[in-house]
C-alpha cells in the first residue's frame, strides 16, 4: 500500500494533478494498478472533471509507454469522416480521397488510443470498434483487405452509457467490452478542500504567465466556492479564477466578487452533500409550476366561455333558476372587499384581470429563461419543459425579440 501511495504521489507530480480527496486518490490508484494489465478501460465523469489525465497515466505506467499515444475526440469528428479518421481509407474510396491514408488504429499499432466522448460514435462505427476490440482486425474505408492492429483502448464519456444502451444509441456488447475496468473521476464539488488548492494554483499560474500581481482569497470567498456546485468542474473554476486574476490583480478576493464572477443562474449554490437532490427538487418544482400555469390559463378560458354562454341565455337562465359555474363565480367575485382582499368586481373584469396576471407571469418566466440562457431558445425551452416551437410562439406573442 505504501508503494502505491508513493506512485500516486509521483503520478500527481508528473501530470500536475492537484488535490488530496479520497475519491481522486482512489481513481489515480486504480489507473496505476490497471496500467500493466492490458485491459480496456472506461473513464467516466462530468465534463471538465479531468478525465483526460487518466489514459495518460495508464499509458505511461504500462508496457506500451514507449509506443504511440493518440487521443481522439470522437465528438469533434463529423459522422461522414469518422471511419476514415479511425481506420484509414484507400485512394478513390470517396470524393476527395486523392491518396491512401492510415487511420489512428494503424498509426497507434503497439500503443494506446484514447477515445474521448466515445458515446458520440455512430452505431456503424461502434460495430467496427467492437471488431477491433474482439479480434484486433479492421478494414480501411474502400478496402476489402483485413488488417491487424495491436492497440490498447481507453475510452471516456460524460454520458450514462447504460441509459444510452436502453435508448438504442450505444451497443450493449461494446459497452461491456469497453468497461472491463471502470474508473470514475469525481466531480469538483465532491472534492471538498481540493477546490481551494486548485484555485490558489490557477491564481499563481496566471500571475506568473502574464506577470501580474497575484490575487488571494478571503475565508468567506473560499466558503462561497465550497458551497457552489461547479457544474463545469475544474474547467469552470479555472475560467472564474483567471477572470478575477485579470480584473482584480493584487486584490484579496471577497465573497461578493466570487458571486459576481459566477453565472447569473445561482442554482449551482448548494452544499456538496445535497446538491444533486436539491437540483432534482428544483427541476420538479419548476415543471409543476409551469404545468399549473398553463392549466390555470385553460380554466380561465373555460370559465370565460361558460360566462358568455350564460349571459346570452340570461332570461331563460333566471326563469329556470338553475345554478351554473358562472353564477358561482359571479357570487364569489361580489363578496365584500375584506373577503377577497380586492375591490368589488363583476365577472368579466375579474376574469380579464386574472388572465392578464397569468399572461404577465408566463411572459416573465419566458423572458427570464431566455436571459439565463443568453438568448439560446433551445436551452430556454428545455429549461421550461416546453417544445422549441412553443417558445418561438411565446416570443412572438409577448414581443420578446
Amino acid at each position: 500500500m505504501s508503494d502505491l501511495s508513493a506512485e500516486i504521489k509521483q503520478a500527481k507530480q508528473r501530470f500536475s494533478i492537484i488535490g488530496n480527496s479520497p475519491a481522486l486518490l482512489n481513481a489515480i490508484g486504480r489507473a496505476i494498478r490497471v496500467a500493466p494489465i492490458d485491459l480496456s478501460v472506461l473513464v467516466t465523469g462530468e465534463s471538465g472533471s479531468g478525465k483526460e489525465f487518466f489514459p495518460k497515466i495508464i499509458h505511461q505506467y504500462g508496457a506500451r509507454k514507449h509506443k504511440k499515444y493518440i487521443a481522439v475526440n470522437c465528438g469533434a469528428i463529423p459522422e461522414g469522416t469518422i471511419d476514415s479518421e479511425l481506420f484509414g481509407h484507400e485512394k478513390g474510396s470517396f470524393t476527395g480521397a486523392i491518396s491512401a491514408r492510415k487511420g489512428y488504429f494503424e498509426e497507434a499499432d503497439g500503443g494506446t488510443i484514447f477515445l474521448d466522448e466515445v458515446a458520440e460514435l455512430p452505431l456503424t462505427t461502434q460495430a467496427r470498434l467492437l471488431r477491433v476490440l474482439e479480434t484486433g482486425e479492421f478494414l480501411k474505408v474502400g478496402s476489402s483487405e483485413v488488417q491487424k492492429t495491436n492497440v490498447r483502448i481507453v475510452a471516456a464519456t460524460n454520458v450514462d452509457l447504460i441509459h444510452a444502451v436502453k435508448q438504442g444509441k450505444f451497443r450493449e456488447d461494446l459497452y461491456y467490452r469497453l468497461s472491463t475496468i471502470k474508473i470514475e473521476v469525481p466531480n469538483l464539488h465532491d472534492r471538498g478542500d481540493d477546490i481551494t488548492l486548485i484555485a490558489r494554483k490557477f491564481a499563481s499560474d496566471f500571475a506568473q504567465k502574464y506577470m501580474t500581481a497575484p490575487i488571494t482569497f478571503s475565508e468567506e470567498a473560499f466558503k462561497a466556492m465550497l458551497l457552489y456546485r461547479w457544474p463545469g468542474n475544474v474547467r469552470q473554476l479555472k475560467n472564474v479564477v483567471e477572470q478575477l486574476a485579470l480584473f482584480d490583480a493584487g486584490s484579496v478576493i471577497s465573497r461578493e466578487q466570487i458571486m459576481e464572477a459566477l453565472p447569473l443562474d445561482r442554482s449551482g449554490l448548494s452544499t456538496p452533500a445535497t446538491s444533486q437532490s436539491n437540483q432534482q427538487g428544483y427541476e420538479k418544482e419548476r415543471e409543476m409550476l409551469w404545468k399549473m400555469l398553463f392549466s390555470l390559463k385553460g380554466e380561465i378560458s373555460e370559465l370565460k366561455a361558460a360566462f358568455n354562454a350564460s349571459e346570452r341565455n340570461e332570461d331563460d337562465y333566471f326563469h329556470r333558476q338553475k345554478p351554473s359555474a358562472s353564477s358561482g363565480l359571479n357570487a364569489l367575485m361580489k363578496l365584500p372587499h375584506n373577503s377577497l382582499g380586492e375591490e368589488e368586481h363583476n365577472v368579466p373584469g375579474a376574469d380579464t384581470s386574472l388572465s392578464e396576471s397569468v399572461d404577465a407571469t408566463e411572459k416573465e418566466a419566458v423572458r427570464l429563461a431566455l436571459e439565463r440562457n443568453k438568448g439560446n431558445k433551445k436551452a430556454a425551452a428545455d429549461e421550461l419543459g416546453i417544445s422549441l416551437r412553443t417558445i418561438y410562439r411565446k416570443i412572438n406573442e409577448f414581443n420578446l425579440d
